[in-house]
């Protein structure tokens, strides 16, 4: 994966640019030791890794607006950084760049239960958002399945959603406001404890830009009461494309769940081995859970598992406990760690029209035949964000590259059926060189004359999203 030559005058004047951090933040504030830096040196795509020249780890707006200022001086890319946990490479540094990480800005501060929202500091992680409000009856809807270490900060960066976005949305749509501070130190504030604000939606427009136009320092966030009850149900099947269609069938029939999951046999056998969850043997398995009173649960789920029982399921499973319906979402939760065990593997994250599932999952198929890599396929399926896992050995000669072609070839089948690049990953730099496939060259150049606002000089994240050739102009022109 290319990226850009680091800047030498950078590089040679290190000392220099560490002391003038570390003046600012204090030494506990800055790690540039290369030993340690390492530390940093790629997020979860681990197939592309390069320490940064230096880490700096602010507790404040007002102290990334400080570094900021510094960098922006120095002409200096900064990398933003959250938990680490982005599966596209989006905090993948380059060796003259800083990454700034927001890890230690973990605070609430804010809560406000008649107008349900929370203000935090964009470092705290997903799964404590909802930890911190829990006691009053409220909860955070976005759920992705790193919740338990991802970091606000990068849920905005990517948009993220999770199992129960089927219902509830994406981020986007559970972000009220932020405070982010440019690339010159400004700090602006946009949206805010209200529905809709006035004037352009630039919360909407800084909402999945993959830190390429500030730092998100803080963040309110929509809380939702708790439901009444929740409760799902397990459904197996022979196939995959039976499973797909069974999906289909669930939306055209106008319920809505709160979650559709996909896992398939690989995953069901990885997961099992993992975490004894107590799946069937079977091709493909969905967990559609629904929530509300007892009687709207009863009547969702014998909707739902009248149209599940026309697909002819191998097995079909109503929770009746809380223990129960914690082992059905055992295996969902921990599929990725599973996996995780028995091979390398890449995860994409393209979104396809939902009524595509049987024939996209059928192509997928033919593809892990036709380059000889294994598949399994985890996904959120109700609203058609898949997240196929290629397998591959780390250590063989090409299987890298295989799977780079392989990844490129169902991303692109994504867009071909009428989706897109990404739901809830982001770019990055693993889909960066495929933006042509879904966008034109002038839809490309209004995107980065928005980065040329934000950003005049590109050095938030500079190598991402784009292509660079085609970024390349722009990078040139703020140099």
């Amino acid at each position: 994966m290319d990226m850009p030559v680091p800047d030498t005058r950078i590089l040679s004047g290190k000392d220099r640019i560490v002391a003038r951090l570390v003046a600012t933040l204090g030494a506990g504030g800055v790690i540039h030791d290369p030993a340690e830096t390492r530390a940093y040196e790629c997020d979860a795509l681990t197939a592309y890794k390069c320490p940064p020249l230096a880490v700096v780890l602010p507790r404040s707006t007002d102290e990334v607006a400080d570094v900021l200022r510094v960098c922006h001086e120095e002409d200096i890319p900064v990398v933003p950084r959250g938990a680490g946990t982005s599966l596209a490479g989006g905090a993948l540094p380059t060796a003259d760049a800083v990454i700034l990480g927001v890890a230690r800005m973990s605070d609430v501060l804010e809560t406000d239960y008649d107008n349900r929202f929370i203000r935090v500091q964009a470092g705290r992680t997903n799964l404590s958002v909802s930890t911190a409000v829990e006691e009053a009856g409220f909860f955070y809807a976005p759920d992705p399945s790193s919740q338990l270490a991802c970091a606000i900060a990068g849920n905005i960066a990517m948009n993220s959603g999770g199992a129960h976005c089927l219902k509830y949305g994406v981020t986007t749509n559970n972000l009220l406001g932020l405070t982010m501070v440019l690339m010159d130190g400004t700090v602006v504030e946009l949206g805010g404890p209200y529905l809709e604000p006035a004037g352009l939606d630039l919360l909407g427009l800084v909402c999945g830009s993959e830190g390429q136009l500030g730092v998100v320092t803080e963040a309110t966030l929509r809380i939702l009461p708790r439901p009444e009850g929740a409760r799902p149900v397990l459904i197996g099947f022979d196939s995959n494309e039976v499973a797909g269609a069974c999906v289909s069938d669930i939306i055209k029939a106008g319920v809505l769940p709160v979650a559709i999951e996909f896992m398939d046999r690989p995953c069901i056998r990885a997961t099992e081995a993992f975490a004894g969850a107590g799946y069937p043997d079977c091709e493909a398995l969905l967990i559609v859970e629904v929530e509300g009173s007892a009687e709207e649960i009863d009547a969702q789920l014998e909707l739902i598992c009248g149209i599940a029982r026309r697909h002819d399921p191998v097995e079909l499973r109503e929770s009746r406990s809380e223990e129960e319906s914690a082992r059905i979402w055992l295996g969902r939760k921990s599929a990725f760690g599973a996996m995780g065990q028995i091979n390398d593997y890449m995860c994409l994250d393209g979104t396809i029209p939902v009524s595509q599932l049987p024939h996209v999952l059928k192509r997928i198929g033919e593809m892990s035949e036709h380059f000889g890599l294994a598949v399994g396929n985890v996904f959120h399926a109700g609203d058609g964000n898949m997240h196929p896992l290629i397998l591959f050995d780390a250590n063989r000669p090409g299987d890298l590259e295989t799977c780079e072609a392989f990844g490129a070839e169902i991303l692109k089948l994504c867009v071909e059926v009428g989706g897109c690049l990404t739901g809830e990953h982001g770019v990055g730099i693993e889909k960066r060189d495929l933006m042509g496939v879904q966008f034109s060259a002038a839809d490309m150049k209004a995107q980065m004359r928005v980065k040329d606002v934000f950003d005049p000089k590109w050095l938030l994240n500079p190598a991402k999203v784009f292509p660079l050739d085609v970024s390349a102009p722009h990078r040139a022109g703020a140099a």
